[in-house]
């Protein structure tokens, strides 16, 4: 690997980069496993010995590195045998009226963020809309902690209520102000809001919301994580 190749995949540790560039970093042979299950289109692959030893892809730039240099060039605390460059995918047209669409306004955390895209596969949800001040799907924390979910489901950044504004249809949210979810009967089709982390959902967004509901609360504790509530939510809708 040369000085400028090198310099190039380190440089997906800044924002900027990952933001900009055509391509997004995964690491790990769990994470390459779920791009190739998905047929995702991998631009080249860094690999050592010992997984090349027993993965040999067709049709896919290789390039072997030993496990000094893929230290270097890892995002992760421990290299772990390989890492990719995967191709971005343009966003696909979604009919919304056709499925839930879970939205998600200001989540900031990436682990959060990615988390709840692991949770939103796990329950079917294979579209998710996100505002513009969510943390990106291709921030490589965000990429690592779906586990290889970020390859099923669709992460699309818009506005939020242009998009309520033209798709008339149910929008769930969860407010503390809520009906309680166990007494609450959930459409089959629409959005489901989750808000920021300490903020919840913002006022403009709340005035769409035509089924409010509550977590039922039971100890002391102020809030619940917003992935945490995400699956608490999506269980109860999946059971109705």
């Amino acid at each position: 690997m040369n000085k400028n190749e090198l310099k190039y995949i380190q440089s997906f540790a800044q924002k900027k980069h990952w933001m900009e560039e055509s391509v997004y970093l995964i690491e790990g042979p769990k994470m390459l496993a779920e791009a190739f299950g998905a047929n995702c289109p991998i631009k080249k692959i860094y690999a050592t010995k010992d997984w090349l030893a027993s993965n040999q892809p067709n049709k896919v730039e290789i390039e072997e590195v030993d496990e000094l240099m893929l230290s270097r060039i890892s995002q992760l605390h421990t290299a772990n045998q390989v890492l990719a460059l995967v191709n971005k995918q343009p966003a696909q047209k979604v009919n919304y009226s056709k499925q839930l669409t879970l939205v998600l306004d200001g989540i900031q955390d990436p682990g959060n963020l990615g988390t709840i895209i692991r949770t939103a596969d796990w329950f079917g949800i294979n579209h998710i809309l996100v505002s513009e001040d969510t943390a990106s799907v291709y921030n490589p924390k965000v990429i690592q902690s779906t586990m290889g979910s970020c390859f099923r489901v669709q992460v699309q950044v818009d506005d939020i209520e242009k998009v309520f504004n033209e798709n008339k249809l149910p929008v769930i949210g969860t407010l503390l102000s809520g009906n309680s979810i166990d007494e609450t009967a959930l459409p089959l089709t629409g959005f489901l809001i989750i808000g920021n982390e300490s903020k919840g959902i913002r006022p403009a967004i709340q005035s769409y919301i035509t089924h409010p509901v509550a977590i039922p609360k039971f100890g002391a504790a102020e809030s619940l994580n917003a992935a945490v509530a995400t699956g608490v939510v999506l269980s109860k809708w999946k059971m109705q």
